[in-house]
């Protein structure tokens, strides 16, 4: 009685662990089969490179002039405003937008648009049965789907989050301009705290998030099962998760950067 009901209790955990270790070994998989020739998934990677190209640039681009209006925008100018330091304003937006907004907001939006149409279309493959069908046509479904849409959401999340940090800092200036301050402080002080250790830094987290937002989005379509009922609770599961999985990367790689250059954590 009592084991049944910590097994049922543990159940939850249970499963999560043994997703993540299957994560990690689809991960393992298609960075070996990425590697490992041939390639044939060229023509696969530049459709579906086009593919989230198309779906998320405007909602990425309209989200950050937003949020970074808005959050480290108008409320970090309301409390610079008290000390007579809006001119800060450019230092901050480089801790606000170039280390966390742009990267964050750029993985959210690529797991909740191409993410998502990834889970959906492998998870339609996986419940027609057509994944079956290639491994006994003797195709590997890991070199010829995960692989092309793994580096495709890692590229287009790096790129994207250099047009992530030109609209946030859009959204910077249009802040700035709010207060009626003028546009030389800000970007003095945003470019005198800058730093390219906060360039590369964003840049490679960003891709990284890309990357787990494709294994898990790839995983969950790729295991869904239950009908059209079951791919879209893969949906849903392959957001929170891929989603969670960008916090706690996050979290891990910015305290070991600034723990490495503590230098760039002062706004000068």
């Amino acid at each position: 009685m009592v084991r049944a009901t910590a097994d049922r209790a543990f159940l939850p955990v249970k499963n999560l662990l043994e997703q993540v270790g299957d994560m990690m070994i689809l991960t393992g998989k298609t960075v070996m089969s990425a590697l490992r020739p041939p390639y044939p998934y060229g023509g696969e990677f530049v459709n579906q490179f086009l593919f989230a190209l198309r779906l998320c640039w405007f909602p990425l681009v309209l989200s950050m002039v937003a949020v970074d209006y808005g959050a480290p925008g108008l409320q970090a100018g309301n409390f610079l405003v008290l000390f007579g330091a809006i001119d800060r304003l450019g230092g901050f937006f480089v801790l606000a937008t170039i280390r966390e907004f742009a990267p964050n907001v750029t993985a959210i939006i690529v797991a909740g648009v191409a993410g998502t149409a990834i889970t959906a279309d492998l998870g339609a493959r996986k419940i027609r049965e057509e994944l079956d069908a290639l491994q006994v046509l003797g195709v590997d479904p890991v070199k010829n789907l995960v692989v092309p849409r793994f580096l495709a959401l890692m590229v287009i999340t790096g790129l994207f989050d250099a047009f992530a940090i030109i609209a946030g800092l859009t959204g910077g200036v249009l802040a700035s301009l709010s207060f009626k301050a003028p546009l030389g402080p800000f970007f003095s002080t945003l470019l005198t705290n800058a730093s390219t250790t906060d360039l590369w830094g964003s840049v490679v987290k960003c891709t990284m998030f890309g990357a787990i937002v494709a294994i898990v989005c790839c995983y969950k379509g790729m295991t869904a099962s239950g009908g059209a009922e079951g791919v879209g609770r893969a949906v849903n599961s392959a957001v929170v998760i891929a989603t969670t999985g960008v916090f706690a990367f996050n979290y891990v790689f910015t305290q070991t950067l600034l723990a490495t250059h503590p230098e760039i954590s002062v706004i000068k």
